[in-house]
């Protein structure tokens, strides 16, 4: 298979976490567009390293992962709290959150 249309579904991928994003107003479903978005970059990283032969890419996709994982623990521990103190995990009641 080219590479070139691995780099079409990791912009695919993208387009699709992008307009969740924008669109969806829950916060799981945020995390997961953002997560989406995550790995398209990694897919296209990974790609580009297969291109030109080298390592680079897949090394910068590992490191990608782990930031998303650490970004997902943070991201959930957050959502828990909402959800404890409004009931509810909708990204309108997060504003009420500030003091």
């Amino acid at each position: 298979m080219n590479p070139v249309n691995y780099l079409y579904l990791a912009a695919l991928l993208f387009t699709i976490g992008g307009v969740g994003v924008l669109i969806r107003k829950n916060a799981i479903v945020l995390f997961m567009c953002v997560e989406l978005m995550l790995n398209a970059c990694n897919l296209a990283f990974v790609a580009f390293s297969r291109m030109h032969g080298n390592l680079d890419g897949q090394i910068i996709a590992f490191f990608t992962m782990v930031v998303a994982a650490a970004e997902v623990v943070v991201g959930l521990a957050i959502i828990v709290s909402l959800f404890r103190t409004r009931h509810s995990a909708s990204v309108d009641d997060a504003s009420l959150m500030k003091l």
